[in-house]
């Protein structure tokens, strides 16, 4: 535990690397068994003395396995994934942040090398009830696949209609950033007819220890929202190269949303979030993955259990064009992730039949207003990205 925050860190590694990215976020990050002292001697010298104990005494095929809690083998990949990749906001962050008064940019470095496939080794989904009562221990990136509501003989309780504005710039943040992105959903809900209508997406964009950037970004979401006579109605965050479901922590967060959107008032106010997926290889082709999900409280009886992910269904609706608003949104990511080191480079191969952009402009084509006049806004977007790349 941080005593200065009440932080919890399930090891060191955590730990450590969270103080090394508040410090300097563009450090490469490194062992946090290695950078943690206990009287003067390095952590992984007393793991190394507790492996070599163990074994002496422990089969071998055993002995691999034992000395490893759940989730260590992910956290070291994620260590060795993240040494050429300027870190963006902590998972513990994206937690305890929930879009309040103040929100703030829950981003989780999910790093890769452009084209790498890492995800069916680290990050395989698991069904919601094999998952049991809470357990400490349990890897929070852990994901859960999600359940529909006809499943457990319930009708979802509010309807869904999303903006293809929405779709199209939110899969276009996606696509720029081999790291998690987030932003906030901006829209209006209707008590009468139960209709959550969701009509802008609200990129973020800042970094880990630019508390001063970040600040600015989060007013202006909020001076935004007001202004066109916006609710904050939900949130988007990206998994690059998993699929496009819920972690134990994105439910956790979720939950938490929900309960703080709807206030201290009675009425049942919605909090929709929505997953994308750009690169994950198990996609069926070049088009994101997107994904909304909602979380339905864990039942009275056993309240120590996890909230449940809830399949949502949404109408998509086609805007007649793209707003300045948009491609003004789509300038600033565009000079936000320039010259990055977790950008994505797009005239490199994504596949055999395609580059990086072209996979962009293909998963974009789907979500495109009804008006294709403007599709050479894109192109020119897309050409300050391969320049700045």
């Amino acid at each position: 535990m941080w005593q200065e925050t009440g932080q919890i860190f399930n090891s060191p590694s955590a730990w450590a690397t969270h103080c090394k990215k508040l410090v300097n976020p563009a450090k490469k990050s490194g062992c946090g068994w290695a950078s943690v002292k206990y009287k003067g001697q390095k952590l992984d010298k007393y793991k190394a003395t507790w492996l070599r104990l163990h074994q002496l005494h422990t089969p071998a095929t055993a002995a691999d396995e034992s000395p490893a809690s759940e989730g260590e083998e992910e956290e070291l990949l994620m260590e060795e994934e993240e040494e050429d990749v300027l870190a963006g906001v902590s998972a513990e962050d994206k937690s305890r942040r929930p879009p309040g008064k103040n929100p703030s940019e829950p981003a989780h470095p999910e790093a890769t090398t452009p084209g790498k496939r890492v995800d069916s080794k680290i990050r395989v989904p698991v069904r919601y009830c094999m998952l049991g009562s809470r357990d400490s221990a349990r890897n929070p990136h852990t994901l859960v696949e999600v359940t529909s509501f006809a499943a457990i003989n319930k009708f979802q309780p509010f309807n869904v209609a999303v903006s293809s504005n929405v779709l199209f710039l939110l899969d276009f943040h996606s696509h720029l950033t081999r790291s998690e992105v987030v932003g906030y959903l901006g829209g209006r809900w209707d008590i009468n007819s139960q209709m959550l209508t969701v009509l802008r997406a609200f990129p973020c964009r800042s970094r880990l220890g630019d508390a001063e950037t970040a600040a600015a970004i989060e007013e202006e979401v909020y001076q935004s929202l007001f202004l066109r006579g916006l609710s904050l109605v939900g949130w988007y965050h990206s998994h690059p190269h998993s699929p496009a479901l819920p972690s134990l922590q994105d439910i956790d967060a979720q939950m938490d949303y929900q309960l703080r959107l709807q206030g201290s008032s009675n009425g049942f106010q919605p909090c929709l979030a929505l997953l994308c997926s750009p690169y994950y290889s198990g996609n069926p082709g070049p088009e994101s993955k997107i994904s909304p999900f909602w979380v339905m409280p864990p039942p009275e009886q056993r309240p120590s259990d996890y909230g449940i992910p809830m399949d949502v269904e949404m109408t998509y609706v086609q805007d007649s064009f793209l707003t300045n608003d948009i491609l003004h949104e789509m300038m600033l990511l565009v000079e936000f992730y320039k010259g990055a080191p977790d950008l994505v480079r797009l005239q490199e191969p994504w596949s055999q039949e395609h580059t990086y952009l072209d996979k962009l402009k293909i998963s974009l084509a789907s979500r495109t207003p009804k008006d294709q006049s403007l599709c050479h806004v894109l192109e020119q977007v897309c050409g300050i990205l391969k320049q700045g790349s």
